[in-house]
């Protein structure tokens, strides 16, 4: 029989794997009380850690405290249980208390957990839902019994399901307590299949928050990408008409834009993509509800997509406007910059062609100096040899005067012509070391 050791194994394979079994939904007992409260965690600006809640919660009931490494935690707070788990953005307690059955009274049970407990959630609590959970004979009771009794007499919504294994409502309301409510009817489910709907239940509304994070700062958005526009429009039309000498002014204007744009992407990207997933998230936990409309109720599916799709759209038309703008502002300083850089080429050619011009210039004056300069020295060099000759000639010596100066002439221009050209050569090479 084959047999693969641990030493076989990758060192990811059991973490993967196990991966698939975290976390899994509570099984909750018919009738039951449970608390669900999401928060969203807060760091100290100056130390950058966040309150302990979980431990200190922990400490009370005399408890060990976790691993701090963990990300879900089930123990028992008296007859209460308590679920924590800790997600990217938020943390999140459930709460699950025992119910006499013979209790028929509509009230909401709350968790046997501290007050002053709760309070260090000030300014964190995003998401609170009590819920209860009561067997089959309350299945027929009417919806506005049920709206009365339990949510005030607002309007409902909800539905059968598992298909058709319970019936769930919420007026999708925040009560006085701070609390929404959730009433789950169990008619034929089983323990593990009541805490996965409830469970879902509990996401739905999360995620659907989580995504609505995004609301705010699209609008936010709005207006400055409104003056964005408008300043990629005044940068454009000012283009087509723009000199050659302002052209490096409007592509420090738009440079400017390009990066208070993208600081405003990255800051805002982030929140986009995690809407973008958490709105998928629930569209997901809804469709496994499974639900069966109840006649005069609007379904889970039809109140939150209702609700939730045109603020998803929202922030989708913000994000695509602001993709667009960079992408805009990216095409308008490439032509700039193309416009520039011709510019600086044809600056660059009429300099060379003046530079050109002046070398030539200096060639033929160079020529010409050098020309003169020769005739300079045979002129000079020559008269010497005249008076050389007449000299030698008043010494009785017989020597034609003119001949001699006559006859020197080119000897002296070639020798100057010669001395002259290497010396502008040696010059030139000392020039190019």
């Amino acid at each position: 029989m084959l047999n693969i050791a641990a030493a076989l194994e990758d060192t990811r394979r059991r973490e993967l794997n196990d991966e698939v079994h975290a976390r899994p939904p509570d099984s909750l007992p018919t009738p039951c009380a449970v608390t669900y409260i999401a928060r969203l965690p807060r760091r100290d600006p100056e130390s950058g850690v966040g309150k302990d809640l979980l431990g200190d919660l922990l400490d009370r009931f005399g408890l060990e405290r976790p691993d701090r490494a963990t990300d879900h935690f089930t123990t028992m707070l008296g007859d209460d249980r308590l679920r924590w788990e800790r997600h990217t953005e938020y943390n999140r307690y459930t709460f699950v208390a025992p119910v006499d059955p013979q209790d028929t009274s509509s009230r909401f049970q709350e968790p046997d957990v501290p007050a002053d407990w709760l309070e260090d959630m000030q300014g964190e609590v995003f998401v609170a839902i009590r819920a209860k959970i009561v067997g089959p004979e309350e299945i027929d009771t009417p919806i506005q019994e049920i709206s009365r009794k339990c949510f005030n007499g607002n309007t409902l919504i909800g539905s059968r399901v598992a298909d058709d294994g319970g019936l769930a409502v919420t007026d999708m309301r925040i009560h006085d307590d701070g609390f929404s409510r959730i009433v789950l009817i169990n008619e034929k489910m089983s323990e593990a299949q009541t805490g996965r709907v409830l469970q879902r239940l509990f996401e739905i509304e999360t995620y659907r928050m989580m995504a609505l994070l995004a609301l705010p700062v699209a609008r936010e958005l709005s207006p400055i990408l409104d003056e964005d526009e408008l300043e990629l429009s005044a940068v454009g039309e000012s283009l087509v008409n723009a000199e050659a000498h302002d052209e490096q002014s409007w592509l420090d204007r738009l440079t400017r834009l390009s990066a208070s744009s993208q600081s405003r992407h990255q800051r805002s990207n982030y929140r986009f993509a995690a809407a973008d997933a958490y709105y998928e998230i629930v569209l997901q936990r809804i469709s496994e509800l499974r639900e069966t409309r109840i006649h005069g109720l609007q379904t889970f599916e039809e109140f939150t997509t209702r609700r939730l799709t045109p603020a998803v759209k929202t922030y989708r038309a913000v994000s695509r406007r602001q993709q667009s703008i960079l992408e805009q502002i990216a095409r308008a300083t490439k032509l700039l910059s193309t416009r520039i850089d011709i510019s600086r080429q044809q600056q660059n050619q009429s300099l060379l062609a003046s530079m050109n011009r002046r070398v030539k210039m200096q060639l033929r004056l160079q020529a010409t100096v050098e020309g003169l300069s020769v005739a300079a020295v045979t002129y000079y060099v020559v008269g010497l040899v005249g008076t050389l000759a007449r000299g030698i000639e008043s010494m009785g010596v017989p020597l034609n005067q003119s001949l001699v100066s006559a006859v020197s002439i080119p000897i002296v221009a070639g020798v100057a012509f010669m001395g002259i050209r290497q010396l502008r050569k040696k010059i030139s090479r000392e020039d190019l070391e």
